[in-house]
């Protein structure tokens, strides 16, 4: 039986501009990816404006500002220039991330608890534009706490560990920690999404999991485009997530 709250997809197309700036060229275009997955029925589109702009740059963030009819979900870290190009853009939502500039991913959660005072400064300024706040932690108590008294609005839970799960039994004990941090996030009153390494092969059992209401997944969309095209990727994951059973 399927719950009122249903899964929906936000794709990231950090990966897209990625293979643009391998040649420092003006192709492929972000811009043009974000079309085709919204005509895919992607809900929003997911962009990471890195500090070292390795990928998405700001030509791209005030472009797809302008052009994208669904979500625009910015990923950003709290350093006050991107903060100050996140008021003046105005996405529809951010989240906020750690970001180390030797990573070839963002590779942890955010640690809200630590850093809880700038936290709390960033999402009250967000407020202030009109932009919902997402942060992006590992399902743990803690940092869900700390994410509600800084007054975010949503968190997303990192699925990172579920995707490098080895063995059947530390697969279902990630699970059940996303299970766990869901139910403790909504008792909070956060809208809780999910992300990170998730692919094809692994997205039904996170998509069967109740109220997890938004998935950011770039990586292996693209990787699949490659072969496939980015319209045709994007539909096959939405397929995939809209035809697991909720639980």
């Amino acid at each position: 039986m399927y719950n009122e709250i249903m899964a929906v997809l936000n794709v990231n197309i950090d990966h897209i501009a990625t293979v643009r700036q391998a040649r420092l060229a003006d192709e492929p275009d972000p811009v043009w990816a974000a079309v085709q997955c919204e005509l895919a029925g992607a809900n929003g589109i997911t962009i990471h404006l890195r500090q070292d702009r390795r990928h998405i740059c700001d030509r791209d963030v005030k472009l797809l500002k302008e052009t994208v009819a669904c979500k625009l979900n910015l990923e950003m870290c709290m350093a006050e220039p991107i903060v100050k190009i996140a008021e003046k853009i105005k996405p529809d939502q951010i989240t906020l991330v750690p970001e180390n500039r030797a990573e070839l991913t963002t590779e942890g959660g955010l640690d809200c608890a630590s850093h809880k005072k700038r936290l709390a400064e960033v999402v009250k300024r967000m407020h202030k534009k009109g932009i919902l706040v997402s942060a992006f932690i590992a399902p743990d108590r803690g940092q869900i706490t700390a994410s509600v008294q800084a007054g975010c609005d949503a968190v997303e839970l990192h699925t990172g560990m579920y995707a490098n799960a080895s063995t059947q039994k530390v697969i279902e004990k990630r699970l059940t920690e996303l299970m766990d941090g869901r139910n403790f996030a909504m008792e909070n009153n956060l809208v809780v999404h999910a992300g990170h390494g998730l692919t094809y092969r692994n997205i039904a059992p996170v998509a069967r999991i109740r109220d997890l209401c938004e998935f950011n997944i770039g990586h292996s969309i693209v990787a699949r485009a490659v072969f496939v095209g980015i319209r045709q990727a994007t539909a096959q994951m939405i397929e995939l997530i809209n035809k697991s059973e909720l639980k």
